[in-house]
């Protein structure tokens, strides 16, 4: 009995650990996607070039980026002044 429940008190600590890592793994990964994003007046600036020009890369925030860049020349003012900087 005691065997047992030294067997499944280590196979908790074990789960605990690795849920820890996996939540603290997911947080940092939220927190860098969160931080491509650009602040609120980039986001609505370019949303409307977002749309128009690379719907098709959403919700990937790197390739939405690398697609505004190449479509630079089709760019709304407002957008554009955002990739000046």
């Amino acid at each position: 009995m005691k065997a047992r429940f030294a067997r499944s008190a280590a196979l908790f600590r074990r789960s605990r650990r690795a849920s820890t890592l996996g939540f603290l793994l997911a947080l940092m990964a939220c927190a860098s996607a969160h931080a491509q994003q650009g602040t609120p007046e980039q986001r609505r600036a370019c949303t409307p070039d977002v749309y128009r020009l690379c719907a098709g890369e959403i919700p990937n925030a790197r390739a939405i980026t690398a697609c505004l860049r190449r479509q630079k020349g089709s760019l709304s003012s407002a957008c554009a002044a955002v990739f000046e900087r």
